[in-house]
């Protein structure tokens, strides 16, 4: 990006309303080329697709699933942990989870009716009778998709709390993914599906785009100069 497409950017950005005065002091610490990166992967984030974890223990996995939620665009990831803490492998995410608004939270029954309350179908992920093929999930809706423990899978609780149960179809002679497979298959086709489906509902109105754009600068600026800002500016590091 040469000097003059950096500045016809810039404006841009400022006749959107993405960039503000407000913010002129951050978003000035930051170069054109990587403000266009973050603003081209904002057009395609989604919330339309959630991801919801249940006693996911291995921090391998943790990790992988926030990676490949941020590879698809899915914005939110709620988690809710097992006998195991919430400690992502960093080796693992690769730095993924500083994009994802991560909601952790104590119980899946309760996480399950605040994610209807909102207008989600919840779907488990589920090896049993009547539980639907992967390609049968409804995408004409706002759809959680929720993944259980290794070794236990998803809770009965959970299962009786849910819209519905899904599996992946598999030919072989095992007959189970490991989650960070298993959420990345499931992923990639309902994402697929949804964007088409969907339309301009599957992608995120202006006011949160503006305020994830803000968060985005915020958090890829060096500490040192985040400290210093955050003087200047009377806000929290």
């Amino acid at each position: 990006m040469n000097e003059q497409e950096a500045k016809a950017f810039i404006e841009q950005l400022q006749k959107e309303g993405v960039l503000t005065e407000e913010t002129r002091l951050i978003w000035e610490m930051i170069l054109p080329e990587r403000l266009k990166r973050m603003y081209d992967v904002l057009q395609k984030r989604t919330r339309y697709i959630t991801v919801l974890t249940e006693a996911v223990d291995d921090p391998h996995n943790q990790a992988a699933v926030l990676r490949t939620a941020e590879a698809f665009g899915v914005q939110d990831v709620y988690v809710v942990t097992g006998k195991a803490p919430f400690q992502p492998n960093p080796l693992v995410t690769r730095h993924a989870d500083k994009w994802l608004t991560l909601q952790q939270k104590p119980d899946i029954v309760t996480t399950i009716k605040e994610l209807q309350a909102k207008g989600y179908q919840v779907y488990a992920s589920y090896l049993g009778e009547g539980t639907l093929r992967l390609g049968d999930i409804d995408v004409s809706r706002p759809t959680a998709l929720l993944f259980g423990n290794e070794h236990s899978g998803v809770s009965q609780e959970a299962i009786r709390a849910a819209d519905a149960t899904f599996m992946i179809p598999m030919y072989g002679f095992v007959q189970s993914f490991n989650i960070s497979v298993a959420a990345a298959l499931a992923l990639y086709d309902v994402t697929e599906r949804a964007r088409q489906q969907a339309g301009e509902r599957y992608y995120l109105p202006f006011q949160e785009k503006k305020e994830l754009f803000e968060k985005w600068m915020w958090q890829t600026l060096n500490p040192r100069i985040r400290e210093r800002l955050a003087k200047q500016l009377g806000r929290s590091v």
